[in-house]
């Protein structure tokens, strides 16, 4: 059976998609461009041409998972901070989002990648405040409390994939019963 050619936007996707698995496991300094190349099943040449250099396809994996954020927002219908905080709850078992955010917070040292990074969280804040109505102070927390989440995520304090809570866990998790799932 032949194989399918991708289109140009199709191939950028799947190693965007690469590149957020990769960066999400091991960072922006532990991951090589052949890193994402293999993941994606590209040579490394190919990459480097898409996208012109590691920070590149570093910030498409960042904004790629903020996207994934955004979407999640709009197309809840949410018009609450507690329809939002439930559509978040959905991205929490998404390990690899979680990582990418996480590790792009942790490069924002570097000026072009902080630039991003900063750009992208403001978007996600200004999109809390209009889909909801939310004043300052209560988007700030809501915020606020979604970055403990993301970390919580990533650690996998909680989500499907949770380790089994220490009593500091539990302690968290009862004060957020609601996104923690119950646990």
């Amino acid at each position: 059976m032949p194989r399918t050619r991708l289109t140009a936007a199709e191939r950028t996707e799947q190693i965007v998609c690469a590149a957020v698995s990769t960066f999400s496991a091991a960072g922006y300094a532990g991951t090589s461009t052949d890193d994402i190349a293999r993941a994606a099943g590209v040579s490394q040449p190919y990459v480097i041409r898409l996208f012109g250099s590691k920070q590149r396809v570093f910030l498409a994996a960042v904004g790629y998972a903020a996207g994934q954020i955004e979407e999640a927002f709009r197309s809840s219908g949410a018009t609450d901070l507690d329809g939002l905080g439930d559509a978040y709850r959905g991205l929490l078992d998404r390990y690899e989002v979680l990582g990418m955010l996480l590790h792009g917070f942790a490069a924002s040292g570097d000026p072009a990648i902080g630039d991003v990074v900063r750009d992208c969280f403001g978007r996600l804040y200004m999109l809390v405040r209009e889909l909801t109505g939310a004043e300052e102070r209560e988007a700030a927390d809501f915020m606020a409390t979604g970055m403990l989440f993301t970390v919580l995520g990533a650690m996998r304090v909680i989500g499907d994939k949770a380790v089994p809570p220490a009593p500091w866990m539990t302690d968290i998790q009862a004060a957020f019963p609601k996104l923690c799932g119950g646990r």
